[in-house]
């Protein structure tokens, strides 16, 4: 069985990748969460016990591990064809859109940290913001119109999905205004019961990171903390 070493779940963006693909396809794991410390090293170091990186997410397989939320998908789709779409040009659709957000969407990683638990007014709407939020549109209606949905990629849930999910969880944060095609994924992500798992289960940590609790509040006025405390 695999054994996925994560972070946060409330802050954790590239963690719920995996846990998120696993979890919903139905692929037995054994989650380690180890938080994150305050100070960049601190974590680094406490990661690098079971990351080579020193960073999450870290999948193991018996004596193999394999770091890299693509990496981590891409090597289970090895064993689980479900992981990509069965279509080709759908299959190859989704990887494309996968790696786009895997190595872009700047703006919108930098504005709006990944924070599940909060709700907040932005201050403003950068310009570099505004374009990835365009894009991010412009691609979910793509790939919705294209292969039929209900996810992006067609009738189940894939990698790509996955791969999208923390991008939920931040429209949900902050606000973000989505055209009714996205709004509806939105839900749609949000309804779904490994989403709903690590939502609930993020709102009952305790551990704060000063980092990133400066990060996310730089960005607007807090409205909601809906963590325990």
């Amino acid at each position: 069985m695999y054994t996925l070493y994560i972070a946060n779940k409330n802050y954790s963006s590239w963690s719920l990748r995996p846990w998120v693909l696993l979890s919903e396809l139905g692929i037995p794991f054994e989650e380690k969460l180890t938080p994150f410390t305050s100070g960049t090293s601190s974590s680094w170091t406490a990661f690098r016990a079971f990351s080579p990186t020193g960073k999450v997410p870290c999948l193991h397989d018996g004596d193999i591990a394999v770091w890299d939320s693509l990496a981590i998908a891409e090597y289970v789709a090895e064993s689980h064809p479900a992981v990509w779409p069965a279509d080709a040009r759908a299959r190859a659709w989704a990887r494309s859109a996968a790696a786009e957000m895997h190595s872009g969407f700047t703006a919108l990683r930098s504005n709006c940290p990944m924070n599940c638990g909060i709700r907040l007014r932005r201050h403003a709407m950068p310009d570099a913001l505004a374009s990835d939020v365009a894009r991010l549109n412009e691609l979910w209606s793509e790939g919705l119109t294209r292969f039929g949905g209900p996810y992006l990629a067609g009738a189940t849930f894939t990698a790509v999905d996955a791969f999208y999910a923390p991008v939920v969880f931040r429209i949900q944060s902050y606000g973000l205004k989505m055209d009714a095609p996205g709004q509806a994924y939105v839900q749609r992500m949000l309804a779904l019961p490994s989403m709903q798992r690590w939502y609930e289960a993020g709102l009952k940590e305790t551990w704060r990171d000063p980092d990133h609790e400066e990060e996310t509040l730089r960005e607007g006025d807090l409205l909601e903390d809906l963590r325990a405390s």
